[in-house]
């Protein structure tokens, strides 16, 4: 780059002025590049460390710290899917969920492994995911944790164990009724104190943008 500002072949083809550093200072369009893939590696590396770390956080507290029976669930497993919905979004959020509930199903099975469960535990990851990316708000919190709990364990899961367990589906739904109300109690208070642990800060600390 000449002390005019064009961008010459005698330095680079394709140079990028930035601001902050010295005028006229010309980088090679490659470097460049190679410096945000880096970057862009690092953010990558760090998600997978923590997505890894939240599976495993989600199979020892939805194995070994919830009450489970063949048709009855009471826990505290949501709260590594509801991290990572905060942290990263829908997908990894589903991700999380899903893979968790595989690993759990696989290494501490409860009953027969049935796939169904483990597509509801994704769906539930990204429904989270998807509220929270446009807002964490009490109100936003209460519309994921009615809408997950309507969608997941009222509906799917009632209708799964209905044909693992043949009972009609109606009888099915109303014995995890209570199962539905308390869960949707404790999730809207302890994902409300979640938003105040996991801030701006935490998430600048891990490198990822809003």
């Amino acid at each position: 780059m000449d002390e005019k500002g064009t961008c010459g072949a005698k330095f680079a083809s394709r140079c990028y002025k930035y601001r902050g550093f010295p005028p006229f200072v010309a980088y090679n369009y490659k470097e460049v590049s190679l410096i945000f893939m880096k970057s862009k590696s690092k953010n990558n590396l760090v998600t997978l460390i923590v997505c890894a770390m939240l599976v495993a956080l989600e199979v020892v507290l939805s194995r070994f710290f919830s009450y489970a029976t063949a048709e009855l669930k009471i826990g505290f497993a949501f709260i590594p899917v509801v991290i990572a919905a905060i942290l990263f979004g829908p997908y990894q959020a589903a991700i999380v969920a899903g893979t968790a509930d595989l690993v759990g199903a696989l290494m501490f099975p409860i009953g027969a492994y049935f796939p169904g469960f483990t597509l509801s535990a994704a769906l539930a990851g990204f429904m989270f995911g998807a509220i929270f990316r446009k807002s964490r708000k009490l109100p936003a919190v209460i519309i994921a944790v009615v809408s997950t709990q309507i969608v997941r364990s009222l509906l799917l899961d009632t209708l799964w164990l209905t044909f693992l367990t043949k009972n009609p589906f109606l009888a099915q739904l109303v014995i995890r009724l209570p199962q539905v109300a308390i869960m949707t109690v404790v999730q809207i208070v302890v994902i409300a104190l979640l938003n105040k642990i996991l801030t701006e800060d935490f998430k600048k600390r891990l490198n990822r943008p809003e």
